[in-house]
């Protein structure tokens, strides 16, 4: 049996699960089929496809050589239809069903005991229409791969997405000399001199993070859903600059400013320091299925008024950001993990996890997807809604993904520490509307 090892991050966020931190990724995606739908021909043809997916048959399995490392292999009791569920929700009990049960569905940890992932088709909506939810575990994939698994559940898959999601690699690396690996042996130890270096500069005093932003652990969560026409940030784009992702994280600054503001919290004068991961799929020289993560440490300017001078300030921050590059400063703590020997992570990663609200306050990713139309079953998909999961303490999470004509975000909370999630969902349409009256 062919086995895979895990990278040292692959085993951090297997390190980090906890009952109230589960660590995977989530999506909720609607459709709009043309006629009634079956929900059991559906949930067949969801277990035909992904059993036809290699990376969705495999289970993690703890080696003992390196100390620490686990492996992935064929599980050989794998039936993928045991991984795909049914529920009808009802319009009649909850005012936004949807997000009410997908809120208690995504608060479940996947059984790490088997593979790592977990489908539920939705039925029972307004007009026909139905959904899918997805948990990919990030020990599996970072979002990027996610998106191959994904695609690879729907029709008219492209090639390329059927290469990545079958697991195999496009790219043949070029050969290796022994000097280019001494090269880069060295190249390597510089760089994690550096990054830890920045870690110990970047990190604040435990009283510095946001009292909202910040929460005790809790297995109660809570999903928002915003969706933002893609013309609006093209328009503010043409008027102010920058690109879509400073568009994005100026109208994100501006919500949260009002979300402190109207519970009591002071704004004026602060920061919130986001995380934003980045892929660095592309810059590697070989393509390997897991995590290719590095991360970029953003200040939102949510103490700035005046929505045009947010987005200046975020321009300002991001270009810094890409001009260093996604392997250098605080940030990039994500190639830092993967250079620890796992038998680290195993004795001290969920510590360290604890002391995330120490470095940032919140997580805020984007999910690429392509331009192309996706469908199940014939039914067009009309909206994607990803999710990232939440760091240990924190209350807030952010993704957000681009399809079609619309930018869609994904609000996940700590329902213990926010309540009310719909004040942040009407908060980031306020924001964009301000940054729209601008341009």
């Amino acid at each position: 049996m062919t086995r895979t090892s895990l990278s040292p991050l692959d085993v951090a966020f297997l390190c980090l699960e906890s009952e109230t931190a589960p660590m995977h990724m989530g999506a909720v995606l609607t459709f709009t089929p043309a006629e009634p739908v079956s929900p059991e021909r559906l949930t067949a043809l969801l277990a035909e496809r992904a059993a036809q997916i290699p990376k969705l048959r495999q289970k993690t399995r703890t080696e003992l050589f390196p100390p620490g490392s686990a492996s992935w292999s064929e599980d050989p009791d794998f039936v993928a239809a045991q991984h795909i569920h049914h529920y009808r929700v009802s319009a009649f009990h909850e005012m936004e069903p949807l997000a009410e049960y997908a809120a208690q569905w995504i608060a479940q940890p996947l059984d790490t005991g088997r593979p790592l992932w977990e489908l539920t088709v939705v039925s029972g909506l307004a007009e026909g229409r139905f959904a899918v939810l997805l948990k990919l575990h990030h020990a599996l994939t970072d979002g990027a791969g996610a998106y191959a698994v994904a695609v690879g559940l729907l029709d008219g898959l492209p090639l390329t997405a059927r290469v990545a999601a079958a697991g195999r690699d496009p790219v043949v690396p070029r050969p290796r000399s022994a000097l280019d690996t001494v090269k880069d042996t060295f190249a390597q130890a510089g760089q994690t001199a550096e990054i830890a270096s920045s870690l110990v500069r970047a990190a604040r005093p435990p009283l510095s993070p946001a009292p909202l932003l910040s929460a005790p652990a809790s297995a109660e969560r809570r999903l928002g859903f915003v969706r933002l026409p893609a013309a609006d940030l093209r328009r503010i784009r043409r008027a102010h600059g920058g690109t879509g992702n400073d568009v994005v994280l100026a109208v994100l600054s501006g919500a949260l400013r009002e979300w402190l503001v109207n519970r009591g919290q002071r704004a004026d004068g602060r920061t919130l320091r986001a995380l934003i991961p980045v892929s660095v799929r592309g810059r590697a020289r070989t393509q390997l299925s897991g995590n290719q993560l590095s991360g970029y440490l953003c200040d939102l300017p949510v103490g700035v008024d005046d929505p045009v001078q947010r987005l200046a300030v975020v321009r300002q921050a991001m270009t810094r950001n890409k001009a260093a590059g996604p392997s250098r400063g605080a940030g990039a703590f994500p190639l830092l993990a993967g250079r620890v020997p796992p038998v680290l992570h195993r004795l001290g990663t969920k510590t360290a996890g604890l002391a995330a609200p120490l470095l940032f306050d919140l997580v805020v990713t984007a999910v690429p997807l392509p331009p192309a139309r996706l469908a199940l079953d014939g039914a067009p998909l009309a909206e994607v809604y990803p999710f990232v999961p939440l760091a240990p303490r924190h209350a807030v999470g952010i993704a957000v993904a681009a399809y079609r004509d619309s930018v869609h975000i994904g609000l996940q909370a700590n329902g213990a520490a926010v309540p009310d999630l719909g004040s942040l969902r009407d908060a980031v349409l306020k924001s964009a509307a301000a940054l729209v009256h601008t341009a």
